[in-house]
């Protein structure tokens, strides 16, 4: 932040720091407890300096803090601004100024607020994601209220610093230009360090080539067949294609997954993920999703991931088991919806006969990763024991597409045999005039869970998918051509459909709100085709059988989160907060 400060930029009392802009100027601290989250932020002016929490990443709506220092005296006010992007001081004045200063070049100011503040014009923090928004000016709060900031803003992800290990490698794809359109997957094989005994990962980092933030949508790495040849290790090729390597067809157990916007994941200091034993990789695939709506042309790109590992173990190996909804064409979701809403389910007899048999005692969960693409608004996964739902796993009331991040649970939890697990995801396609698809585009859809857990077992899969037929009488079809020789097949009847792909008769069908609300009824309610996958390309039995969804007799919410006003004293009052800012910060531009 320059060298002209008077003070150093200490840590104490802080347990998370972070740089907000590319020049070093905005720096914020943070800590927080079960009731209160307290920042210092220091900038680079003797002006205002300007911080807030945003529903959706812009100006409207949002809870505005603004402050200064003004001869010596340090200020701070409590704003909100309205749906049409006006600023008003807030007549509750609910943030808490700790102290200020201000030096030749610098300005730091310290404030607090409670984490609920039973204010309708303030943003609660809560588990869901917090965009965070901010500026700053080079002159002071006047009488008229503060002036317009200029460029004096900016954007970008913050995270938490890195756990201190011995040992790092690095994955970074190696090829030359990305192909010239929207979306690319693009795969390559490496092999993993060879040892002589068992290590644990215990720390994994996106290594985002700069500038290419926007692009690298996520990476996904997967276990291989251990008996690859060398040769294979070449260069990468395009994934899903019909002339890739047949050694990516190996490539087919889970082992980590980053999406877009998040920073580092940390493994909990019992649990690490395995290398150097018969069973763990010797070989993995990089899947990188590319995004480019844009359609740039000339990138070439080294992306890739950070391991961090040690030969000092801890007391579990972890695993990941992906849930949710089969990516496929058979997931569909109609255009103009305000809010469309579709289930994955990891069935009760899929964990019954793969936990079952490995592990019957269960298996504890330690954090989620909730994956859709544009069209997503919100994510849970829910959980049932027998008849009983029991709390979210895991939740996402404001689904950000841009900022995707494992959720640590407050408290591991225990998934035993016979539960079963639901991810609900919400999405709207108001916008948009045909159908939305399941499928590997960004225009696609996808709704996924990736379970982080331990001890580690042979599952990797635990996925539905809604059948078909159900949804094609839905829409009229009364037969399909057999034999089926194309994808995707191919309508007979009636005769409006006659010689249309499945895709184009429910693009073609009159679609109105009311429709799309009956046919959403309906999915959520047809038998499902379960997906149960074990390491490698093998399958449990249970795979390919139809089973109808749970009935569930009354739904349980995330825990509601008690709110007090910031003249409430500090007893008694318990909130159901742990993840706070670590995770889940996003800034974006402040336009006052």
């Amino acid at each position: 932040c320059g060298n002209n400060r008077a003070w150093p930029m200490l840590k104490v009392g802080f347990s998370h720091s972070t740089i907000l802009d590319p020049h070093g100027k905005y720096n914020i601290k943070w800590r927080f407890d079960r009731r209160t989250i307290s920042f210092e932020i220091e900038v680079e002016t003797r002006g205002y300096i300007g911080f807030g929490l945003s529903p959706n990443g812009a100006m409207a709506s949002s809870d505005i803090v603004i402050g200064g220092v003004t001869d010596g005296t340090p200020y701070l006010q409590d704003y909100f601004a309205d749906a049409n992007r006006k600023v008003h001081r807030d007549v509750q004045q609910n943030y808490r100024l700790q102290y200020g200063r201000e030096n030749s070049t610098h300005t730091v100011l310290a404030f607090s607020r409670h984490l609920l503040t039973c204010d309708t014009s303030d943003k609660d923090i809560t588990e869901s994601t917090v965009r965070v928004i901010w500026a700053y000016h080079s002159e002071d709060v006047g009488p008229s209220g503060p002036m317009y900031h200029g460029v004096n803003r900016g954007g970008r992800v913050c995270g938490y610093s890195t756990q201190e290990v011995k040992l790092i490698f690095p994955l970074r794809l190696t090829f030359s230009t990305l192909p010239f359109k929207d979306t690319t997957y693009w795969c390559q094989i490496f092999k993993i360090q060879k040892f002589q005994k068992k290590h644990h990962i215990i720390r994994i980092e996106p290594l985002i080539q700069r500038g290419h933030e926007n692009l690298v949508h996520h990476i996904l790495l997967y276990q291989c067949d251990s008996a690859l040849n060398e040769s294979e290790l070449k260069a990468g090729h395009e994934c899903y294609h019909p002339n890739m390597p047949d050694s990516f067809l190996t490539c087919e157990t889970i082992v980590f997954a980053w999406a877009i916007g998040g920073e580092g994941f940390t493994y909990p200091p019992h649990v690490g993920l395995s290398i150097g034993t018969s069973i763990d990789p010797v070989y993995v695939l990089m899947e990188v999703h590319y995004d480019n709506p844009a359609f740039q042309q000339g990138v070439v790109d080294s992306s890739g991931l950070r391991l961090f590992y040690t030969p000092e173990l801890r007391q579990y190996d972890a695993g990941v088991i992906e849930t949710g909804v089969w990516v496929s064409l058979y997931h569909m979701l109609p255009p103009g919806m305000q809010e469309y809403i579709s289930e994955g389910h990891c069935t009760r007899e899929c964990l019954q006969e793969s936990l079952g048999q490995e592990m019957p005692s269960g298996v504890r969960v330690f954090a989620v990763l909730m994956h859709a693409h544009l069209a997503g608004r919100a994510i849970r996964t829910r959980h049932f024991r027998g008849q009983e739902e029991l709390q979210p796993l895991s939740h996402d009331e404001e689904f950000d597409f841009n900022f995707q991040e494992f959720q640590l649970l407050k408290e591991e939890r225990l998934l035993l045999p016979g539960d079963n697990l639901i991810t609900e995801c919400k999405y709207t396609t108001k916008d948009r005039q045909n159908m939305t698809w399941g499928g590997l585009t960004t225009r696609d859809e996808m709704c996924l869970s990736y379970l982080l857990y331990y001890p580690r077992v042979n599952l990797t899969r635990c996925e539905s998918l809604p059948e078909i037929n159900g949804q094609l009488k839905f829409i009229g079809v009364k037969e399909i051509q057999m034999p089926v020789t194309t994808w995707p097949f191919i309508i007979k009847s009636p005769k409006k459909y006659s010689n249309l792909s499945f895709t184009e008769a429910m693009d073609k069908y009159r679609w109105s709100k009311n429709r799309g609300k009956s046919f959403n009824e309906m999915v959520l309610q047809l038998p499902m085709n379960v997906r149960c996958s074990r390491w490698g390309q093998d399958e449990w039995s249970i795979q390919g059988t139809m089973v109808s969804p749970p009935e569930v007799k009354s739904e349980v919410k995330p825990p509601s989160m008690v709110c007090r006003s910031a003249s409430e004293p500090h007893s008694g009052v318990v909130l159901l907060f742990t993840m706070g800012l670590t995770y889940s910060i996003v800034q974006t531009c402040l336009s006052l």
